[in-house]
């Protein structure tokens, strides 16, 4: 497995934490799908404030972008839909949105027909938490991100959480969150607690039941902690768990049961493996009272967690094609916009030189270790990076 970094919560108390280096406490991570469970949130708060009900129907915030004729699925689908993944599309429609030539998101997701009955079929969609994002943002005049500063980010102590959004300015909902590990800890002991944060109710218990219960039948295979049904943006897991999670192994785990909540970020593949390892080894672990003292056995957990590390790639020292590429400018025929990309070499360091439309992009890499520095060369914003060659 490719873990970037745990939190293990026992009772509202850090039990264990770790990162693998060049991971870092400090360092956001994508979360991808994590970000359902926080556009829910929303949502709920939504619900308490009475900006809306799950059971308001979608095309009433939105008559300016609805198709010339509305089909009767269309006229039944409800907030509810949405949330529990049961719009009646019968296919994933980011792609669909991603190319509406006009940016406007909401207009293409009302252009594909329903073909199911809402609230009949489970289809996992990034089209539905979206337009649940866009609703956030129709009734309160804030985008989701923006919403969720004064009401969740801030009391839990979320700092400078960043969200993508589409081209017309609206959080993206159904992925594009990063904050760090701590971050999604803390939004599965919001839920663990019932809403409550040091004291203080911030979410109805009722919301909190209805988001992570079973609203939907989502499959039939008793091994698999993706066929235990669907609340509202909150997967049902094995074990009288639920999560939310995100590609490549991002994980928002609460047990109940166990008073336990399981923070992970990754680069894994195989998420099943995750949640395996967990019931296999974490889970028949958690005794319901504390431990004896053994002062020992927790300096050698605390020592392997600090030596976690994701080894960087190793090869021969210097290759002799360094001496080829070294400052020379290879042209591209690229119809993306990339012109040249260009290597220069200075002992233990390698500079990365990419041209995009005019514009320099510049990557720093450490020979056969981990180099931090800062990059936009992934995405149109500044991102930390480390890199490593050989």
């Amino acid at each position: 497995m490719e873990l970037h970094s745990f939190m293990l919560l026992r009772h509202g108390k850090v039990a264990a934490e770790g990162w693998w280096n060049p991971y870092s406490a400090d360092l956001p991570h994508a979360l991808y799908s994590v970000s359902k469970s926080f556009t829910s949130t929303a949502v709920g708060f939504a619900v308490k404030e009475k900006l809306l009900t799950v059971d308001d129907l979608v095309i009433s915030f939105f008559p300016e972008d609805l198709p010339e004729k509305v089909s009767p699925y269309l006229e039944r689908l409800a907030i509810k839909h949405l949330l529990m993944m049961a719009s009646g599309h019968t296919q994933d429609i980011t792609e669909t949105m991603s190319q509406q030539p006009d940016g406007n998101w909401v207009k293409a997701f009302f252009g594909v027909p329903l073909e199911k009955e809402p609230g009949t079929y489970f289809l996992y969609n990034n089209g539905a938490t979206y337009m649940l994002s866009a609703i956030i943002q129709k009734v309160s005049g804030q985008s989701l991100l923006d919403y969720l500063k004064p009401r969740l980010f801030a009391p839990l102590g979320i700092v400078n959480p960043v969200w993508d959004t589409c081209p017309r300015g609206i959080s993206a909902g159904a992925f594009g969150l990063s904050v760090i590990t701590e971050d999604i800890a803390k939004l599965g002991l919001l839920y663990l607690q019932q809403g409550v944060w040091n004291g203080e109710r911030l979410l109805e218990e009722e919301w909190i039941q209805a988001a992570t219960t079973k609203q939907i039948d989502n499959g039939d295979n008793p091994d698999s902690d993706w066929n235990q049904g669907y609340g509202y943006q909150f997967w049902q897991c094995r074990h009288q768990a639920y999560r939310g999670d995100g590609f490549f192994g991002q994980f928002c785990l609460v047990m109940p049961e166990q008073q336990a909540v399981i923070a992970i970020t990754g680069a894994q593949g195989d998420m099943q493996i995750v949640l395996n390892t967990i019931w296999d080894h974490l889970l028949p672990a958690m005794e319901p009272e504390p431990l004896a003292s053994n002062e020992a056995e927790a300096e050698r957990v605390a020592a392997q967690l600090r030596e976690l590390a994701i080894l960087p790639p190793h090869g021969l020292n210097c290759s002799e094609n360094e001496k080829v590429m070294n400052g020379q400018i290879y042209k591209l025929e690229d119809p993306h916009g990339w012109q040249s990309f260009s290597v220069t070499f200075t002992g233990n360091e390698a500079m990365i030189t990419m041209i995009h439309k005019e514009n320099s992009y510049i990557t720093r890499a450490g020979r056969s270790a981990w180099l931090a520095g800062r990059s936009s060369l992934i995405e149109e914003k500044d991102l930390k990076v480390v890199s490593s060659f050989t």
